[in-house]
């Protein structure tokens, strides 16, 4: 549906880059936000001047996606540290800003705003980036998963029921899409896929959003191993997860979250054996202790990340959970010396 679209204009100069050196993706938002140490008045805005003009009786801490219209500079700087420390593509704050999952805060309504101005402000960050070092730098805009399989039952009395269709997924998709574009999203994410169904939808509506807005942008597509049967949620392993999105032609396909990097490397090095695209990994600083923090220091991940490198796994590697700023910054070092993976070709 997007092959007649022009490409944008930095997907000319990504691909470029891309054929150089191996790229860098940022960090957790959610590790960096808990530093902020925010209540539900913190959440809500008071104090910030940036009062959300969406409504709902709900209480919203935790719910980080807000933060972008509520504590927009917080959010901003987070954004710049993770340029700063050598990203060379930083995602929005959107993981949950679909009406889906906005929907257990009461704040569909908030939906497209936060899409808009959550590119917008990564946008601020980078170009404050760019502007101290001249660096070229990239905002991905995040789809995250929801909070719903369009694939498994969540009654398990009722195994044929589904809590959400493809359809609903799709309009949802599509809307935080649109706003993402609108706001100046130079990628767009498809990510934690833990159902492959989901993503179908997500990607759907990526063309379908695309094609509203004149532009082909690059697509990114991760998927997550939830453990060591290797394989998604719904079942798939790497191999069968490529194929069923093959037809997307991805500018890059890779895994995140779940895992840390040295129980990601086998399913890794089965997906960069079958996919004729980019590579992308973005693992968590290891496992999480039984507090449910990280403990894998900045040197450990960028060691065994750099183990992907050498190996000529990736092309773009970023951290996931529980990673910082420190931890890209020793990934960026890490990789320098290694060139990007060769894509092979595959009738």
């Amino acid at each position: 549906m997007t092959g007649a679209l022009p490409p944008s204009a930095a997907f000319a100069v990504l691909n470029r880059l891309a054929a150089e050196r191996i790229l860098i993706l940022d960090g957790a938002m959610g590790t960096q936000i808990q530093q902020l140490g925010l209540d539900e008045a913190g959440y809500g805005g008071h104090g910030s001047g940036h009062v959300c003009r969406h409504h709902s009786d709900l209480p919203q801490k935790g719910n980080n996606d807000l933060l972008i219209l509520t504590q927009p500079q917080a959010v901003e700087d987070i954004h710049y540290r993770y340029a700063r420390a050598g990203a060379d593509i930083v995602e929005t704050n959107t993981f949950s800003a679909t009406t889906i999952a906005q929907a257990d805060y009461g704040l569909q309504a908030a939906v497209h705003d936060l899409n808009v101005e959550g590119a917008r402000v990564v946008r601020r960050a980078l170009d404050r980036a760019t502007a101290e070092d001249g660096r070229p730098r990239f905002v991905a805009g995040a789809l995250g998963p929801t909070n719903r399989t369009a694939s498994i039952s969540p009654d398990v009395n009722n195994p044929g029921y589904r809590a959400v269709s493809f359809d609903d997924l799709r309009v949802a998709y599509l809307q935080q899409a649109n706003g993402l574009i609108e706001g100046g999203a130079d990628i767009l994410l498809i990510e934690t896929i833990f159902d492959t169904l989901n993503a179908k939808a997500a990607i759907f509506a990526c063309l379908q959003a695309m094609e509203a807005h004149g532009l082909r942008l690059p697509v990114m597509i991760s998927g997550t191993i939830t453990d060591a049967s290797g394989r998604t949620l719904s079942g798939q392993t790497p191999t069968a997860f490529w194929h069923s999105i093959r037809h997307a032609r991805p500018w890059t396909v890779g895994l995140n979250c779940a895992l840390g990097a040295s129980a990601m490397r086998p399913h890794l090095a089965e997906l960069s054996g079958v996919a004729d695209t980019l590579i992308c990994a973005y693992p968590n600083a290891g496992l999480p202790n039984a507090f449910g923090a990280y403990d894998e220091g900045p040197q450990d991940t960028a060691r065994q990340i750099a183990d992907f490198a050498r190996e000529g796994l990736v092309n773009v590697v970023g951290g996931c959970c529980g990673t910082t700023p420190d931890h890209i910054r020793a990934i960026a070092d890490a990789v320098a010396e290694f060139s990007p993976r060769k894509v092979p070709e595959y009738a």
